[in-house]
Formats: C-alpha cells, structure tokens, sequence
C-alpha cells in the first residue's frame, strides 16, 4: 500500500489550498481515508476522515473551512483547505485505513502567514 500525497505549500491566511493523496495497493474504494496534521512537539492530530460511503467527518477547529472528498475512479481523496489559519501551519499526512492497518503517505508542509 502506498500513498502519494501533493498540494501542499505557502499561503496567506485566509487563502485557499487544495491537498491531494493517492492510494495504491488497496481496494481504494473500501478504504476510509483521513488526512492528520502535526506540528513539531505535538501529537499528530485527526483533521478530516471519510468513509468508503463518503461520509467525512472533521475536527472542531476546521469544520466550515475545510472540506475531504474522494474520487474513486482516480483512487484520489482531496482535502480542500478554505479560510485558512496561521495554526493551520502544519506537516500534513495522508492515511488510509486498510487490512486492519494504517498506512501513512509522506508528509506535506502547510505554511499560513498573517
């Protein structure tokens, strides 16, 4: 199983940025996929999640900015950051849920400036 995940960059608060993560190696459309953030002496924290129906579910301090959704046909999940914050500023991770497992995509850095 492997993710590649893309998007990321610099941006000013109250900007716009649109994060994308592909799975291989797993039934993509069976898979909960997630999106989690970290930042350095903090534990990585659940950002967004969606159900292999599609059902998303967030963390309080993105609802309303954020959106997850998943393109089966292009084993693609997207997170589209809207509004953003400078505590937003953080390494985001991939994640799917699969075999029992989870597996994680390579980190991307999210940088918002006031």
């Amino acid at each position: 199983v492997q993710l590649q995940a893309s998007g990321g960059g610099s941006v000013q608060a109250g900007g716009s940025l649109k994060l994308s993560c592909k799975l291989s190696g797993a039934n993509f459309a069976i898979t909960p996929m997630s999106w989690y953030r970290q930042v350095p002496g903090k534990q990585r924290e659940m950002v967004a999640s969606i159900a292999s129906s599609g059902s998303p579910d967030y963390a309080d301090s993105v609802k309303d900015r954020f959106t997850i959704s998943r393109d089966n046909i292009r084993r693609t999940v997207f997170l589209q950051m809207s509004n953003v914050k400078p505590e937003d500023t953080a390494v985001y991770y991939c994640n799917a849920a699969s075999r029992g497992r989870d597996f994680w995509g390579r980190g991307t850095q999210v940088t918002v400036s006031s």
